[in-house]
């Protein structure tokens, strides 16, 4: 168990190391770009020219999107040799029409292997190899979605003539840009940005401007990486102290069937600190042990298994292996510390009394006046086992941590199918509208060194935007980010809607009064009457709201004003809209216009996600929790019969059969057992709540509600049974084996 625990834990770090490494060098081995931005047609060459004279470097990076007969959609990128590198996984680079490389997870989540085929519409490609594309290393289709999804959309290369045969209409004119002096830090680099996007404004039609900094596909992974380290650390250190436990437990028996040859040996002179040493070299040397081979198997197969779990989220380019100083320390060292530090106190306890009680057997620091009295109405083998729990007392403590520990482990593996499933089923039920569409508001009709003309193209744009959709209802968006602090920071979408919106109703809201979603609620513990502050993405510009009420709702972290007051608190204009809401699907906008339509698939996203790149992991943990259950509730049904040898031998000198002395002694581990799994279940569901919210804090943007399915403790407590049934055969085979002669050895 140590073994597998270090390893585990070893191969996590490592890789987890190895493969951060791997994605902050690939923005200098790819030449990721510093950003992008889309245009309503091609640059012309000489546009080019005055845009580079400012110390920027364009790439073409053009792309078309096919749906494919499977359902998904594919954004087909010529391949790149300049900037935005591609990392060929598997196979070979398409060298013809009609071959493609594709994005390795999408390929692995929708079944698809080098040479399979895809097909949209009459066009065909095959496929030629597995790729990892370095600005896509997490699937976003649009930048302002919550969640990527590697399951219905992918990204692939196709050779540049083969990517001259689509048709130039469906053609998004992408260009990539490099600086020629990298900015130093997030405010510079804003700053720099928002000054060539001025000037690419005086020059282009701009459609959309995205920096690196803001660009989810590339950000992302980066962002997520590293944030189940400490959960893995102290999963680790848990572990380590149940097992220091159980060590020195084993070792006060061992001592205590030992206690005449110790009584012996202090009395010739042998001190306290010889045997101290003497006990401790066993758990010492198997700690040492464990930590050496679990080690060997994080550097070989377990890095493997753990990179395999970034590999099922994430687009991440090939790795190298690299030396973790760090989790050698953690894996190996401390291990070896907190062992050595818990059997230390435990020895230095147990061997503090005198040589006279060792050589009596007499090994309780206090004398016991009197036994605690049992009825005699009690049936026989009822008071049997209970002496044999009050005698046991100290092992089953250390059995409660054991099941405590496993059963967390257990219900964080079972549970979270279930919370995502129940996600999805509060989403479908409470939808803001069947589809929410954001406009794509031309970056030209904000352009304030050109009012007339940004004025003009504003006009031409809501001409475009009217819809006749009878179903359809303006409202307002802005984009708002929670203050700095040790959780990570949101992004909070405020609505300006409608005041007698058929959508949101605003009625319990006064004065200059929000309303805040149960999502943002539920995570920022908001109720009504509280004021939040939100601020500005790299600005200290800071905003408050009163919250007037909540509204059930858990599609996002939101907050919803009238859109009066949306507009006028971030001078936006009295007939700024962003987009509508709909119960039905708006078909007379041209999509150029739309930039993203939030819909039922769309908001299951994190769910479905999740599902896909962690549902291996569940059960990996949900077969750990297990196998520490087993082995902690052997250890010590163990020591409680090897404690009673003596008396089982006995027992069997008397005419009891094996069966009999089975009920007699393995009996009370299996009552107390079952107790235990039954007593901490709340205990386990309150602390699993805490530690459910503190992960959603830390490590995602966004927000889950915690959910305790009916069938989830009836799971929890079968599993615990089954497994300590096994446990109960092999103790039962034990008890077969004792001999009778035991009976006649020690006897006092």
């Amino acid at each position: 168990l140590m073994a597998a625990t270090i390893g585990f834990v070893s191969g996590f770090l490592v890789a987890d190391g190895s493969m951060l490494t791997a994605y902050n060098n690939s923005f200098q081995k790819y030449n990721i770009e510093d950003g992008k931005f889309e245009t309503e047609e091609k640059i012309y060459k000489n546009q080019q020219e005055d845009i580079e004279k400012k110390g920027v470097t364009l790439y073409e990076n053009f792309y078309v999107e096919k749906v494919l007969l499977n359902g998904t959609t594919l954004r087909i990128f010529k391949n790149r040799t300049k900037v935005d590198k591609v990392c060929l996984m598997k196979g070979k680079l398409p060298e013809k029409t009609g071959e493609i490389a594709i994005d390795r997870m999408y390929a692995d989540n929708n079944k698809l292997s080098v040479g399979d085929s895809l097909q949209s519409g009459k066009r065909k490609w095959k496929i030629t190899g597995l790729v990892a594309l370095s600005d896509y290393s997490a699937l976003f289709q649009n930048n302002n979605d919550t969640m990527f999804d590697a399951v219905k959309f992918g990204v692939g290369i196709v050779t540049e003539e083969a990517f001259d045969t689509f048709n130039t209409d469906n053609m998004i004119c992408n260009y990539s840009w490099k600086y020629g002096t990298e900015p130093k830090g997030e405010t510079e680099e804003k700053n720099v940005a928002e000054d060539f996007m001025k000037v690419l404004n005086n020059e282009v039609s701009l459609e959309t401007f995205v920096p690196r900094y803001s660009n989810q596909a590339i950000q992302f992974t980066g962002e997520d990486m590293g944030s189940d380290r400490m959960m893995m650390i102290i999963l680790l250190y848990i572990v380590i102290a149940i097992l220091a436990f159980v060590f020195g437990i084993t070792i006060s028996n061992t001592i205590h069937k030992e206690s005449t040859v110790i009584g012996t040996l202090r009395a010739s002179g042998y001190t306290r600190r010889e045997l101290i040493l003497h006990y401790m070299t066993a758990p010492m040397l198997v700690t040492f042990a464990g930590a050496v081979v679990g080690n060997i198997l994080g550097y070989t197969v377990l890095k493997n298994v753990c990179a395999g779990m970034y590999y099922g989220s994430y687009s991440l380019p090939t790795y190298v292996t690299l030396w973790n100083g760090e989790a050698f320390v953690m894996t190996t060292i401390v291990p070896v510390f907190l062992m050595a530090v818990i059997n230390f106190f435990l020895l230095k306890r147990t061997l503090s009394l005198s040589p006279l009680k060792f050589l009596r057997r007499d090994l309780k620091k206090r004398k016991q006046k009197y036994t605690l009295p049992l009825s005699a109405r009690i049936p026989f083998f009822s008071r049997f086992w209970l002496r044999v729990i009050f005698q046991n007392v100290s092992n089953y403590v250390v059995l409660t941590v054991g099941i405590l520990f496993a059963n967390l482990l257990l219900m964080f593996g079972l549970m979270l199918p279930q919370v995502l499933n129940h996600y999805q089923t509060e989403i479908e039920k409470n939808l803001l509208c069947n589809y929410q569409y954001i406009l794509n508001i031309p970056l030209n009709a904000m352009n304030e060194e050109h009012k007339l003309e940004s004025l003009m193209n504003l006009m031409y744009f809501e001409y475009q935007v009217q819809t006749d959709n009878e179903d359809a209802e303006k409202f307002s968006a802005y984009s708002l980010k929670t203050l700095d602090s040790e959780y990570k920071t949101d992004e909070i979408m405020l609505y300006g809607v409608k005041s007698d919106s058929c959508y949101i109703p605003l009625e319990d809201t006064d004065g200059d009064e929000v309303l805040v979603s149960k999502a943002y609620s539920d995570k920022y513990k908001v109720k009504k009457g509280d004021v939040i502050t939100l601020r500005e993405s790299y600005e200290d510009t800071q905003y408050e709201f009163t919250v007037g009420g909540i509204y059930d709702y858990e599609g996002g972290l939101c907050v919803f004003m009238p859109i009066e007051q949306l507009n006028r608190t971030f001078d936006l204009g009295n007939d700024y809209f962003s987009g509508y809401l709909s119960d039905s699907e708006i078909t007379d906008i041209d999509e150029k216009y739309i930039s993203s339509v939030i819909d039922l698939e769309s908001l299951t996203k994190i769910s479905r996600q999740l599902t896909v790149s962690m549902g291996g992991m569940m059960y990996m943990v949900d077969g750990f929790a297990i196998v520490i259950f087993m082995v902690v509730i052997y250890l010590l049904s163990k020591i409680v019969i090897e404690k009673n040898a003596q008396s089982i031998s006995m027992a069997k000198i008397l005419g009891y059969s094996n069966a009999e002395i089975a009920r007699l002694y393995i009996i009370p581990t299996s009552i107390v057992t079952a107790l235990l799994l039954i007593i901490t279940l709340p205990l386990e569901k309150s602390l699993m709540e805490i530690i459910f919210y503190q992960m959603m804090m830390t490590s995602m943007s966004g927000w889950i509600p915690f959910y305790v399915s009916p069938t989830l403790f009836p799971e929890m407590f079968a599993i615990g049974i089954l497994t300590y049934a096994v446990v109960a055969v092999i103790e039962y085979r034990k008890v077969r084996k004792i001999p009778m002669e035991e009976a006649l050895k020690n006897v006092e």
